[in-house]
């Protein structure tokens, strides 16, 4: 950037590499905004373990871009990332953005039957982005 730092670190390598262990099953390709290779990645072991293994060494990569397609704001993707993966059955990282509804209806359902769940694999970044816009806009906290 010419003449201008920018401090858009939506995503942590750290979390990144965290969730590649789980990575054959397509968690850091999920938290990097690729639902569709880690969609590839779960039904297939990682490419039968071949694409896991290589993506250790594109995880820099990947959160770079990341971090350029996304934005920065109250509620932290690495944390909502990690409740997701975690607790994400039991609606928490619903809660944290302020979901309430909907966090509740997940901790009653188990995540509306597991398909809330990998809705949320999908669009999670998309829907912490939209929450921060919002936030930002109103000038409020999650809380």
């Amino acid at each position: 950037m010419t003449g201008m730092t920018m401090n858009n670190d939506t995503h942590s390598k750290a979390i990144g590499y965290l969730l590649w262990i789980f990575g054959f099953f397509g968690a850091h390709r999920f938290y990097y905004g690729k639902p569709i290779t880690g969609t590839i990645w779960f039904f297939t072991l990682g490419l039968f373990f071949v694409g896991w293994i290589i993506d250790l060494f594109l995880i820099p990569a990947m959160d770079r871009q990341a971090d350029r397609r996304f934005r920065t704001g109250q509620i932290h993707y690495s944390l909502t990332w990690v409740l997701l993966t975690f607790l994400g059955f039991f609606g928490i990282h619903r809660m944290y953005m302020g979901k309430w509804i909907t966090g509740v209806l997940y901790l009653l359902t188990f995540g509306l039957l597991g398909l809330g769940y990998l809705y949320d694999l999908w669009t999670l970044n998309s829907q912490i982005s939209e929450r921060n816009q919002y936030l930002a806009r109103r000038g409020r906290s999650t809380w």
